[in-house]
C-alpha cells in the first residue's frame, strides 16, 4: 500500500499537531483541520485516504462535520475520536463512518484503523 494521506480534524491544536508529526514519523502524511469550514476546504485542495474526525467540537459538531464530508466526498472513509470514557450511545452519528477510536489515540492502532478503512473501500 501506498503511503496513507490523512486529515486530522479536531479543534485541540496541540493535540492534533502533534498527532500530525508522530504520523508523518511513522511515514503517514497527515494534515490536520481544527475546524469543520476549515477540513472542507482543505479538502477541495488535497486528496486524502482517510479523514479522522473528533466527534465534539465547538461549532460544526463532529456528525455535522462528518455529513458533509460525506455529501461531497461520499467514498472517503472517515474515523471518529472520541474522548476517553465516552459513549457514542445517544449521539448522532451519521451513517458512513467505519470506526471510532478513544481518545488519547494509540497511534499504531490508529494507522491499522486508517489502512484497513482504505483497504475496505478499495
Amino acid at each position: 500500500m501506498d503511503k496513507i494521506r490523512t486529515l486530522l480534524v479536531d479543534d485541540e491544536i496541540e493535540l492534533i499537531t502533534t498527532m500530525v508529526e508522530r504520523l508523518e514519523y511513522r511515514g503517514v502524511e497527515a494534515d490536520f483541520a481544527v475546524s469543520g469550514a476549515d477540513a472542507l476546504e482543505k479538502m477541495k485542495y488535497a486528496e486524502f485516504d482517510v479523514v479522522v474526525v473528533d466527534l465534539k467540537m465547538p461549532g460544526m459538531s463532529g456528525p455535522d462535520i462528518i455529513r458533509a464530508i460525506l455529501k461531497n466526498y461520499p467514498k472517503i472513509p472517515i474515523l471518529l475520536m472520541t474522548g476517553q470514557g465516552m459513549s457514542l450511545e445517544g449521539e448522532d452519528i451519521p451513517k458512513g463512518i467505519v470506526g471510532y477510536l478513544p481518545k488519547p489515540v494509540n497511534l499504531e492502532e490508529l494507522i491499522t484503523k486508517m489502512r484497513e478503512a482504505i483497504k475496505a473501500n478499495g
